[in-house]
C-alpha cells in the first residue's frame, strides 16, 4: 500500500477513534483535530521518504500527541499547564499498556449530547468528531448554510472545553436524555453512506456500515430503548437494498423498479425482528415509524405490492411526531401511488414556502414527477433542471436527464 492510500485508509478508518481518545483527558475537542490534522499532514511527508510505519495508528496518535504537549505549552502555563501535559503523557501510557487504541467513540458520541450543549449543533457536532464530515457535508444533511454550521461546531467544540463536560457513557438513568441525538447522529451517517452505493466515494465509504455498527452498539447498551432498536430495523431494511440500487451498467435504479431478488433476505428478517422486538415496549417513536415504512416497502418480496395506504398513514404518524418537511415530501410521494398524481402534486404545493426545501434534490425530483404525471410539462422541465442542478451523484443525474428527456 501507498503512503497516500495509507493515510487515506487511516482517516477513513481511524479518524474518530484518534479524536475520541485524544480529547477524552483534556476535552479539547477542537485541539485534538488540529493536532491530528497536523499529523495527517507530517504523515504525508515522511511517510514517502521513510516508509508507511508497521501501526499507521499508533504513529499517528503520537505525532498528534507531540502536537498537543507543544501547543499546551505555548497557549497555558503553571498548575493548569501541568494537568493538561500530564493527562497527554497518560494518553501515551494507555496505549503502550494495552497495546492497541481502544475505542472510545461511544464515549464521545454522549459526551456530544450532553445537556449543556445546544440540543441543534449535538448530532452534526457528533458527526464532525467521530466520523470526521466537513462542515459542508454536515450543513447539506441539516438543511442549514455552511458558515452557519461551522460557527455552532466552533461554539459547541469550546463549550465542551470550557465547562470540561467529560467524555464517557453516562450512568444507565440518564442515557435516555441523550438518546435522541446520538440516534440522530448515527441516522446521518447512515443517509451519508447510503448515497454511495457502490462506495466509489472514499469520502464516504464504509459510512453505512460504521452507522449499523455503532447503531448496534447503542441498541446493545440500552436493550429497553425501543428507538434505539427501531434505528437498527431501520438502517437494515435499507441496507438489504443497497445491491440492487445500481444496475449492471452501475446505472441508478429507483426503488419502484428494483429487482426484488436482489434484496438481502437475511437483513429484512433481522430487520423485523427487531422491529417487533421495539413494538412490544408500546413507545412508538420516529426511528420505529420509518422502520416500519421500509418494512411495508419490503413486503413486496413476499406480496409482489406494496399497501400504498399504509404507508400514506405511517408518514402522517411520522409527520404528526417530527413536524419534518422531508416526511410531508414523503407522504406526498406516496399518496401518487395510493390515489392520483394530482391528489399528490396538491399535497406538495403546501410546502412551496418552506424553505428548508429550497435546495433539497429529492423535493424537485417529486415534483418534476408529479408535473409530468399531471401533463404540465414546461413546469416538469424545471423541475428536473433542478433536480439534476442540485444532485451529486452522476449516475442519479443520468437517471433525472432521462426522465426529462421523456416529459
Amino acid at each position: 500500500m501507498n503512503p497516500a492510500e495509507a493515510a487515506e485508509r487511516a482517516a477513513r478508518h481511524s479518524y474518530g477513534k484518534l479524536v475520541a481518545f485524544l480529547a477524552a483527558r483534556t476535552r479539547d475537542v477542537a485541539g485534538a483535530e488540529d493536532a491530528l490534522s497536523e499529523a495527517f499532514a507530517t504523515a504525508l511527508a515522511d511517510w514517502p521518504a521513510r516508509g508507511v510505519p508497521d501501526n499507521p495508528e499508533a504513529w499517528l496518535l503520537t505525532v498528534a500527541r507531540r502536537r498537543m504537549v507543544d501547543a499546551v505549552r505555548e497557549r497555558i502555563h503553571g498548575e493548569e499547564a501541568a494537568a493538561h501535559l500530564l493527562w497527554l503523557c497518560e494518553l501515551q501510557d494507555e496505549v503502550q499498556e494495552e497495546g492497541a487504541l481502544p475505542d472510545r467513540r461511544l464515549e464521545l458520541l454522549f459526551a456530544c449530547a450532553h445537556p449543556g450543549i445546544d440540543a441543534g449543533v449535538r448530532a452534526p457536532l457528533m458527526l464532525q468528531t467521530v466520523l470526521g464530515f466537513d462542515a459542508a457535508a454536515i450543513a447539506s444533511a441539516f438543511l442549514v448554510a455552511p458558515a452557519a454550521m461551522s460557527q455552532r461546531l466552533v461554539r459547541a467544540k469550546t463549550k465542551i472545553r470550557m465547562a470540561g463536560i467529560a467524555f464517557e457513557v453516562p450512568p444507565r438513568s440518564r442515557l435516555a436524555e441523550r438518546l435522541d441525538s446520538v440516534l440522530e447522529a448515527i441516522y446521518a451517517c447512515y443517509a451519508e453512506g447510503w448515497s454511495d452505493a457502490l462506495g466509489a466515494d472514499p469520502r464516504r465509504r464504509n459510512l453505512a456500515d460504521e452507522a449499523i455498527w455503532l447503531g448496534m452498539l447503542v441498541s446493545r447498551l440500552l436493550p429497553d430503548e425501543p428507538e434505539a432498536l427501531g434505528l437498527v430495523a431501520l438502517m437494515l431494511h435499507s441496507h438489504a437494498r443497497r445491491r440492487a440500487r445500481r444496475n449492471a451498467q452501475g446505472g441508478y435504479v429507483p426503488l419502484a423498479e428494483q429487482d426484488e431478488a436482489l434484496w438481502d433476505g437475511e437483513l429484512i428478517d433481522e430487520a423485523e425482528r427487531l422491529l417487533q422486538h421495539a413494538s412490544r415496549f408500546g413507545r412508538a417513536g420516529r426511528y420505529q415509524l420509518e422502520a416500519a415504512i421500509q418494512s411495508a416497502h419490503n413486503v413486496r418480496r413476499y406480496a409482489g405490492a406494496v399497501d400504498w395506504r399504509a404507508i400514506v398513514s405511517l408518514y402522517d404518524a411520522l409527520q404528526a411526531i417530527t413536524g419534518s418537511p422531508v416526511a410531508a415530501l414523503n407522504r406526498a410521494v406516496a399518496l401518487a401511488q395510493a390515489e392520483d398524481a394530482g391528489v399528490a402534486l396538491a399535497a406538495l404545493a403546501e410546502l412551496e414556502s418552506d424553505a428548508r426545501l429550497a435546495q433539497y434534490q429529492p423535493y424537485w425530483a417529486a415534483r418534476a414527477e408529479l408535473l409530468a404525471r399531471c401533463g404540465r410539462r414546461d413546469e416538469a422541465r424545471e423541475a428536473y433542471a433542478m433536480a439534476i442542478g442540485l444532485e451529486r451523484d452522476e449516475d442519479v443525474r443520468v437517471f433525472l436527464q432521462g426522465r426529462m428527456a421523456k416529459v
